[in-house]
């Protein structure tokens, strides 16, 4: 068992072996800061390790024993190919090693030994060639960890957290699958992660779905039968919503300051928004599971695997966000 600190102890795991994870790990773990913020858990093995530390260009101090206040490294019983990983492409063998480290991060969550995990970028098309049947990750982790919770993506910048009503379908099912209680259920989840972040009084801006936001109904009666109640009733619960606006301007007031959250109907509406104000700081969290998840918003950037050139702003904010959350949890606990 890992010996207890003050810090939140947080599960790191190197990403997909075949893209930049392991390089924006390694520059992570090299700043003294990372561990005077928390006590680190690096799951992988020695070769990976050793090979994030050489693509980075930096060595620091590991170990295998817990509570020394360095980087513990634990193993994650994954099957590592002879001859190693091939690089700057998805294969089924990166995808298994990479999922490996995460299930035994999850594992070390539901026993309580970690207060939040953060994992470097995957490839969705290596996950599914080891055998994820499910449409993401943040479904998978539903799957593993088993206890009830499930995952809804959040999209966090420095500035701004948005969350989604629907996330990974097509656009054809989107309008069928927001109703009233999950339009609520998702605004109550965005309240209280911007609670975490320590935001007393958390203002949320709520995406319509339709053009001019139905423009009345002319364009469609969601905004009118579902949005609109549902944004009421938040207000009933405490919740500072207000909308629904067309989502063609709601950012732009974001933008201006107007939200410290917004509320979205569908994946694009969002990530695209996010992205422009932020590619380079944007985090992906998980919300709504037993454990904080979180991870850098853009891919494994397999175009620039081993040229040292990969931004490390989205996996600090990655990593920082990590140890907020985290840290508010344990707290939590020990209060409980």
């Amino acid at each position: 068992m890992t010996q207890q600190t003050s810090r939140p102890r947080i599960a790191l795991t190197f990403g997909d072996p075949a893209g930049v994870g392991p390089e924006l790990v390694a520059r992570q773990l090299a700043q003294a800061s990372t561990t005077e913020a928390a006590d680190i858990l690096l799951i992988g093995d020695e070769q990976e390790l050793t090979d994030a530390m050489a693509d980075a260009g930096v060595e620091f101090t590991w170990t295998r024993e817990a509570g020394t206040g360095v980087p513990q490294l634990i193993d994650n019983g994954g099957e590592r190919p002879e001859g190693g990983f091939v690089r700057q492409q998805a294969t089924r063998e990166g995808g298994r090693w990479a999922m490996a480290s995460l299930r035994t991060a999850l594992e070390l969550s539901k026993a309580g030994e970690v207060d939040a995990i953060v994992f470097a970028p995957l490839n969705k098309s290596s996950l599914h060639l080891a055998g994820m049947q499910e449409n993401d990750e943040m479904s998978w982790f539903e799957t593993v960890l088993d206890d009830g919770t499930a995952a809804t993506e959040l999209n966090v910048l420095p500035e701004l957290v948005t969350a989604r009503v629907t996330s990974h379908c097509s656009l054809a099912e989107v309008a069928g699958l927001i109703d009233f209680d999950l339009v609520v259920e998702r605004g109550e989840l965005l309240e209280r992660v911007l609670r975490a972040r320590g935001i007393e009084a958390p203002r949320i801006g709520v995406c319509a779905l339709n053009p001019h936001a139905g423009e009345s109904g002319k364009f469609g009666r969601e905004e009118i039968d579902i949005i609109a109640p549902a944004i009421e009733e938040l207000r009933s619960r405490g919740v500072d919503a207000s909308g629904p606006f067309p989502s063609d301007t709601i950012f732009l007031k974001a933008r201006d300051g107007a939200f410290d959250g917004v509320l979205t109907m569908y994946h694009d509406q969002g990530q695209i928004a996010v992205k422009l104000l932020g590619f380079d700081r944007g985090v992906t969290m998980a919300g709504g599971l037993s454990v904080a998840v979180t991870t850098p918003a853009h891919g494994t950037a397999f175009d620039v695997v081993g040229q040292r050139v990969a931004s490390t702003g989205a996996y600090e904010h990655a990593f920082s966000t990590a140890v907020g959350v985290g840290a508010q949890r344990r707290a939590a606990r020990e209060l409980a």
